[in-house]
């Protein structure tokens, strides 16, 4: 690693712990002295040599390693991005004297990787009078051809202050960067009940005419029951049982809709939004295709969500157990949090 040298001289903490080997060698007056500074200390058995700025923190793993390939196979590669704007030429006064072929433009980036030798021969220039802002002019000058490696728009070179804002975003805060502060939150929810005579089927907070109801210490409704657990668990905020146990009377016959806007209370109080339900239900009987919509709205009204934010759905289990059988309704949730 080329420093300049008053930092080589003061290498930070982190430098002397790397797990691979690290040299920090003095860096030159211009980038073609420090590269070539370094490459005097490559080791003798070193094949390719890879340069990469330290302005281009966000480089990836995959660009670095198909610039490598592509170095193996060629002998010199670079990154590049294609121009997408068209590109004009200027003079001095600010006038366009010409249009420049767009698709022949390309955008270097690092890395910028060689075969030891045709790098050799790109720094014998850099000892004389050639200028160059990077490696690739050197080597094309020297008479070598350099392959191009599609770039990677990520992969930004900081230099003004809007660049380290961008890279910033690009990064996310450091609050982002901890696992247990995750700004996105998945929960499910699940819940059965079976079909029973003399009570109301209600479902997403709506009561549907059926012959049948399901069983339960609460309005039984299953769908509000799994949304709601979907929401808490996403929260990391336990599950319905915990928050209204069926051994209290107060929940005797409660409204699960009420429920369901309680527990979204929890959530948020927990400092999460919710971003989206997704909920299947799966019964038999009754068809629930009228009802979806009217379901939809309820339950986004409870979340306090816009109803497309909501997407309720009606599966059969083909004949299969209880809930085949028309003997049980079963309900699966998920929900997406968002830390607020």
């Amino acid at each position: 690693m080329a420093l300049p040298p008053d930092l080589a001289g003061d290498v930070p903490a982190y430098l002397k712990t790397t797990v691979k080997p690290l040299a920090v060698i003095d860096g030159g007056a211009r980038r073609q002295d420090s590269v070539a500074n370094a490459f005097a200390h490559v080791a003798s058995r070193a094949d390719i040599v890879v340069i990469h700025d330290a302005a281009r923190p966000l480089v990836s793993a995959d660009l670095i390693r198909r610039t490598l390939d592509a170095a193996v196979e060629y002998g010199a590669a670079i990154a590049a991005q294609p121009a997408t704007d068209t590109v004009k030429r200027g003079n001095a006064d600010g006038v366009i004297i010409g249009t420049l072929p767009r698709d022949e433009i390309f955008l270097a980036q690092t890395p910028q990787a060689f075969r030891v030798g045709i790098l050799r021969d790109a720094l014998a220039l850099a000892r004389g009078m050639v200028e160059a802002t990077d490696e690739a002019a050197l080597a094309e000058r020297a008479g070598h051809r350099v392959h191009l490696v599609a770039g990677d728009a990520q992969n930004v070179k900081i230099t003004t202050a809007e660049d380290l804002a961008l890279a910033e975003q690009l990064v996310g805060s450091p609050a982002q960067r901890d696992p247990g502060a995750t700004m996105l939150r998945v929960g499910t929810g699940y819940d059965l009940h079976r079909l029973v005579d003399g009570r109301p089927l209600r479902l997403g907070g709506v009561e549907i005419p059926f012959d049948k109801g399901l069983a339960g210490h609460s309005d039984a409704d299953a769908v509000c029951h799994a949304v709601t657990d979907a929401i808490l668990g996403g929260a990391g905020a336990g599950d319905i049982g915990r928050h209204f146990p069926d051994s209290e009377a107060a929940w005797k016959d409660a409204d699960s809709l009420v429920l369901l806007a309680r527990a979204t209370d929890i959530v948020r109080a927990a400092g999460f939004s919710v971003v989206n339900i997704d909920v299947v239900v799966v019964a038999e009987r009754p068809k629930l295709v009228p009802y979806i919509d009217v379901m939809r709205a309820s339950l986004a009204g409870a979340l306090g969500v816009a109803i497309d934010r909501v997407s309720v759905k009606g599966k059969t289990n083909e004949g299969m157990d209880s809930t085949g059988a028309g003997a049980s309704i079963a309900v699966h949730a998920v929900a997406l949090l968002a830390r607020a």
